[in-house]
């Protein structure tokens, strides 16, 4: 048996070969270098062990610490990922953010500023507000350039009770779903402990992921195009 086949016995927990001080890449470099001393003093003087598969097993431990140090920092490198978002997202509590979504909960009051977009000019646009009974509330926006177009919904004027409420854009030249993003307050943050994406509790939308959110900043109320209905 070679000094690799007794290293990776040794490194299977087999025989009663000599343990590594872990499983570090100096402890594996350790125990090597112990296994090859020994290998060397038992060889046998009429047939000795050819120098060349030294320099190979040498280059295969070379290969396996090499191996070790990338894992060792991938893990590290995750490890700062995860602290720099949890850090990122802590500082979103008290922000606006968007939402895509066309899922709102309303208070009966507050008024919702919401944002859609068209990638085609349109003369007629509509957003449809549904509650849980299926009826359904209009709010004409009227004729819209291509782009984003923000918008208001005010549940006082349209009579709408405090629930939740599904939202849809119809227009005249769409011919796919109109995508919808609804501005809120983020409230908390909260991160699973069994991991996955975070979650961030935000006014009017309830838990949100981490990664629905299409933008920083900002209200959809301040902007120039909106419609108040």
């Amino acid at each position: 048996m070679n000094v690799t086949d007794t290293y990776n016995t040794a490194a299977n927990g087999g025989g009663n070969a000599i343990s590594a001080n872990g499983n570090s890449a100096s402890g594996m470099n350790d125990m090597f270098l112990k296994l090859l001393v020994a290998q060397i003093q038992n060889q046998d003087p009429l047939n000795p062990t050819d120098g060349t598969e030294y320099v190979a097993q040498l280059a295969q431990l070379s290969q396996v610490q090499s191996m070790e140090r990338v894992s060792a920092l991938m893990q590290n490198n995750s490890v700062l990922m995860d602290n720099l978002q949890t850090l990122t997202t802590a500082n979103l509590v008290g922000q606006n953010v968007m939402v895509q979504t066309n899922e709102v909960q309303s208070d009966g009051s507050s008024v919702i500023n919401g944002r859609l977009t068209l990638d085609h000019p349109a003369a007629v646009t509509t957003v449809y507000v549904k509650d849980a009974l299926g009826q359904e509330h209009k709010v004409e926006l009227g004729r819209q350039a291509a782009g984003l177009v923000d918008f208001q919904i005010d549940p006082k004027k349209l009579n709408l009770p405090a629930g939740k409420y599904t939202l849809n854009v119809v227009t005249d030249t769409a011919k796919k779903e109109v995508p919808v993003e609804i501005a809120g307050t983020v409230n908390n943050v909260r991160i699973p402990v069994n991991g996955g994406v975070t979650q961030l509790n935000i006014a009017g939308l309830g838990e949100v992921p981490y990664n629905r959110i299409s933008q920083f900043g900002g209200n959809a109320a301040n902007a120039n195009t909106r419609k108040n209905v």
